[in-house]
């Protein structure tokens, strides 16, 4: 086993000696990816929830856009927000750790020492809740139906997991293939379990508004097709009180209502019709949250720290398209958005540029490579762009007053590099004569007010970009088959990257319709720069192999980075109560807070909804 990577699993070794070969494995209560585990063996619950949090009360929160499907799992349809709830996995991740995990349906967990599998001992008191055991039989089945009939992402995801197999009706051994992959065991330990007595006979690769069996804290109690879906709270569920749970899930009803846009939805917040309301957009916190509830202290707004990784968020390149294969024209094009001059009368000051695609993180390449980075980058060179050796990434600047002068004489040369030249006031390609036209795809209004002064910025440059504003579904499909030229996206990130890289970057999944390698990349030095992060054996090789990959993906100019916020802003009826203080990589609104009595007997008659 790699030092330091699943080294402190709070319990001893024990030696198999199966026919199959002896091996030391190390048997624990989780699973820690950086070798430590906060929460011993014996832990009764996570230390940021109140393990006496009352239970009860309803919670009305927002969902955008409709649904068509009460299933998932599966790549067709637009699945109901929520869904997750009525599920337990084999293991739950710290919200106050970095990639730690405690069983759920599991109870213990081995490894190999090579990593060459990893087995669960599954909780023999796990319930469906139909009242049937859940067993290894269901886990087996989860795995192999979701790699051969679920969404496209999970058969890269789970790529190097060979086979599943009950070993008994609680011990469940997953084998794996190639190199020896320090995530593999966490991964497995994330899977969900879906009933095989429920899925078997019906149809699991299709819609479906059929109320699925669950084992989990909440089980879906209305349907309301496109309109809203409800949960209620299990009383007798199974795992109400095992460590990882207690203290959570304190909400009897949960209800998502759906809304046109977020405009609407912020409306009905105001009313009281919501309860909670997380906020992506800096004007509107700035001009929209100064109501009278707010005033009289009925609604708390708040902005927390936030310590996760803000990934990238970005003008993203459909490199499918003819017109962007030059990394030139993609650089050039960069020129044309003015951050600074956003951030200031758009944004009002809250942003900050992002210049990494692991920003707000260690991970981030913000220095010139080191030695650890060279030896991974030193055999790609002539593989990749050449600054990758020389310059730190850093985008295109501005005063904010609107100056773009020297950056888009900056822009026309790359272009005029790249055999584009200016035409009657257009830009067009020397060779084709084809003009360099594109449509930028948005599925939020909001947005509208960001893509437009680029869109002009781009018109003195000579090139016709068209913002389209679609619905969510329509938006959702014409991604899911790459039908566009331009959208605004992102990339979430997590501390410890790896095998989902495979499928934001990855060469096999750049063709397959559904995945997140919404670029095309199709690039041999990437492949093997996500393989140096999904096989490093420690934290080390992980930091040189995620910077390498970062500055790599950076200099080859596929997307237009746009900017973060350090914050989540947030706002809520004053009826909640919560941990003090809340865990360091979440809010937890949804699973460890609670209706505080006192608070909600307040709201009550002025509400008139409860």
């Amino acid at each position: 086993m790699a030092k330091g990577l699943i080294g402190a699993l709070a319990a001893g070794l024990v030696v198999l000696g199966t026919a199959a070969a002896a091996q030391e494995t190390t048997v624990s209560h989780g699973l820690s990816l950086f070798g430590d585990l906060k929460y011993p063996p014996d832990f009764q619950h996570f230390s940021y929830v109140n393990p006496a949090a009352p239970k009860g009360g309803q919670v009305l929160l927002e969902a955008i856009g409709t649904f068509d499907t009460l299933n998932p799992w599966v790549i067709k349809g637009t699945a109901a927000a929520g869904s997750g709830l009525i599920y337990d996995s084999l293991m739950v991740a710290s919200q106050d750790e970095a990639s730690s995990e405690y069983g759920q349906v599991a109870e213990t967990v081995e490894v190999a020492a090579d990593l060459s599998w990893v087995a669960f001992n599954l909780r023999p008191e796990a319930r469906w809740h139909d009242g049937q055991p859940l067993t290894a039989a269901d886990v087996v089945f989860t795995l192999e139906r979701l790699k051969s009939e679920g969404r496209p992402l999970y058969r890269y995801y789970y790529a190097n997991v060979s086979e599943a197999v009950a070993e008994g009706p609680h011990r469940v051994r997953f084998n794996f293939t190639g190199p020896p992959n320090r995530e593999l065991p966490n991964i497995i330990g994330q899977l969900p379990v879906l009933p095989r007595h429920y899925w078997e006979g019906r149809e699991f690769n299709a819609t479906t508004l059929d109320v699925p069996l669950g084992s989990g804290p909440y089980r879906i109690a209305e349907v309301k097709p496109g309109r809203s879906i409800s949960y209620e709270r299990v009383a007798d569920y199974w795992g109400r009180d095992i460590p990882v749970n207690r203290g959570r899930y304190n909400y009897d009803h949960i209800r998502f209502e759906y809304y046109r846009d977020r405009t609407v939805s912020l409306e009905a917040f105001k009313t009281g019709s919501l309860d909670f309301r997380s906020e992506n957009s800096a004007k509107v916190w700035a001009t929209q949250y100064d109501f009278p509830a707010i005033r009289k202290g009925q609604v708390i707004k708040e902005a927390l720290p936030d310590n996760n990784p803000a990934g990238m968020q970005a003008f993203v390149f459909n490199t499918r398209r003819a017109k962007f294969q030059d990394p030139r024209v993609r650089q050039a094009l960069g020129y044309a958005f003015d951050f600074e001059w956003s951030n200031v009368n758009l944004f009002y000051g809250q942003y900050t540029r992002t210049e990494s695609f692991f920003a707000n993180s260690e991970l981030a390449a913000r220095e010139l490579p080191d030695a650890a980075e060279l030896s991974v980058l030193e055999p790609l060179r002539g593989q990749v762009p050449d600054e990758v050796f020389t310059t730190v990434y850093a985008a295109p600047r501005t005063d904010g007053r609107g100056g773009l002068r020297q950056n888009l004489r900056q822009a026309r040369r790359l272009l005029s590099e790249a055999g584009w030249v200016v035409r009657d006031g257009k830009l067009v390609n020397e060779a084709g004569g084809e003009s360099l036209d594109f449509e930028i795809l948005v599925a939020q209004p909001d947005m509208e007010r960001v893509v437009a002064p680029m869109v002009q910025n781009l018109k003195r440059l000579g090139v016709t970009a068209t913002l389209r504003v679609v619905d969510t579904s329509q938006y959702v499909n014409r991604v899911r088959a790459f039908e566009f030229d331009m959208i605004v996206s992102g990339w979430g990130q997590t501390l410890s990257p790896g095998n989902e890289q495979r499928e934001f970057w990855g060469t096999a999944a750049a063709d397959r319709p559904g995945s997140r390698n919404l670029v095309g990349i199709k690039d041999p030095a990437i492949d093997k720069l996500i393989d140096g992060v999904i096989y490093a054996e420690d934290r080390a090789q992980l930091l040189a192999a995620t910077r390498a990959l970062d500055r790599v993906l950076l200099w080859n100019h596929f997307v237009i980075p746009q900017f973060h916020v350090d914050k989540d802003r947030i706002a809520y009826w004053n009826r909640f109560g919560r941990p003090d203080p809340l865990p360091r990589f979440s809010i937890g609104f949804a699973d460890i807070w609670w209706i505080d009595p006192a608070r909600d007997a307040a709201l009550q008659g002025r509400l008139g909804r409860r």
